[in-house]
């Protein structure tokens, strides 16, 4: 029975280290942050006196449908001027489990992004820009709410911890065709592709799980990241003069937004293979809860279908998740709400979202 909740119990860590920041993805700035969501394996399997769990997990999009509100914007990519983005990230995480109920987990990503686009380019040629290096480290303590020892059958895990700015919020890279004579000018990239959002964030976590027979359970997780500082003061005229509109909406610096991700599903475990299904929520607010929400943002959430499958041998696990998006929405921010209450015309920004998420990776425990 051990080694069945071993087993089961096990595709649950795999299925909540994924990620995804952000996911959410392209230009709703969600990082990977989001997709440390560790919920450690089941007690049981832990040495008493402490075990070591390291877990590199690949993850990779292309955003490229432009959304308003519910609305694809069809005609964007039948006239290309949609914007592309590609993003790989590296997620290297470290956990101390210090006994079968406490444990600190450490997450550091490594980003290389890429964007392309003709509006930051003269609107003329299409051009890109490029961000890469460390993101957003962040370090959670968790715990087990009931003693494994006799909660068998399920339990829950409670997170908290810090966001570190660790990563460059200001990464820069060459615009085309915008400085005098149609010259390039050197600038902040879009918020979308940032390294880091310059802010310390506060992260709290839920996991948990229940075994309805041996072989087949029900995982959940709900993570939040609140982030109480209102902008970073980076710039959004990608090395130009703001103009007096966006000043005046506070659109002109970047803002640090507060991050949001759910996860609820089934596993089940056949021999060595164990399988997931489950939907993936995932949402950049247009408030936080603490602190300011000015600056420019670009609000949104997406609710994908998640499928999943991890083999496992003793102490090494393979795996592989692939959330497929079902439904997406670039809600409104502040400087949209507030620029209706300037001009009186209804604004509604867009972003662009990707069509699926690959995750794919490796953990050991020593």
């Amino acid at each position: 029975m051990k080694t069945t909740l071993q087993t089961l119990l096990g595709i649950c860590l795999i299925v909540l280290l994924t990620q995804t920041n952000v996911f959410a993805q392209g230009c709703v700035a969600i990082r990977s942050t989001g997709g440390l969501c560790t919920m450690d394996e089941h007690p049981d399997s832990l040495a008493p006196q402490g075990s070591w769990l390291f877990n590199t997990n690949t993850r990779y999009y292309r955003s490229f449908r432009h959304f308003v509100g519910k609305q694809e914007q069809f005609q964007r990519i039948a006239q290309h001027t949609n914007v592309i983005n590609h993003s790989f990230t590296q997620d290297l995480s470290l956990t101390r489990n210090f006994d079968n109920r406490w444990s600190l987990a450490l997450d550091i990503p490594v980003i290389s992004n890429s964007r392309s686009s003709l509006y930051e380019h003269g609107g003329s040629q299409r051009r890109s820009t490029y961000s890469s290096g460390v993101g957003d480290i962040t370090l959670v303590g968790f715990a087990w709410l009931f003693n494994p020892a006799k909660a068998h059958n399920g339990n829950i895990q409670v997170g908290l911890g810090l966001k570190l700015p660790t990563g460059n919020d200001n990464a820069q890279s060459y615009f085309y065709n915008v400085g005098p004579n149609g010259s390039k000018r050197l600038g902040p990239v879009d918020q979308s592709i940032q390294l880091g959002d310059g802010g310390t964030g506060i992260v709290t976590e839920v996991n948990a799980y229940y075994n309805f027979t041996h072989s087949f359970g029900f995982y959940g997780t709900f993570y939040y990241i609140m982030s109480p500082q209102d902008v970073n003061g980076i710039s959004t005229a990608r090395g130009g003069t703001p103009s007096a509109t966006s000043v005046l909406i506070t659109s002109d610096v970047m803002s640090v937004p507060d991050q949001i991700m759910s996860r609820v599903g089934f596993s089940w475990a056949v021999n060595k293979f164990d399988f997931s299904a489950g939907a993936r929520y995932e949402c950049l607010p247009s408030h936080d809860l603490i602190g300011g929400s000015d600056g420019f943002r670009r609000p949104g959430w997406i609710l994908s279908g998640e499928p999943g499958v991890n083999y496992r041998l003793k102490k090494f696990s393979i795996y592989a998740f692939v959330p497929v998006a079902i439904m997406r929405d670039r809600t409104r921010s502040v400087a949209d709400i507030r620029t209706t209450e300037l001009t009186g015309v209804y604004a509604h920004g867009d972003a662009a979202f990707a069509d699926y998420v690959v995750n794919v990776g490796i953990s050991l425990k020593f």
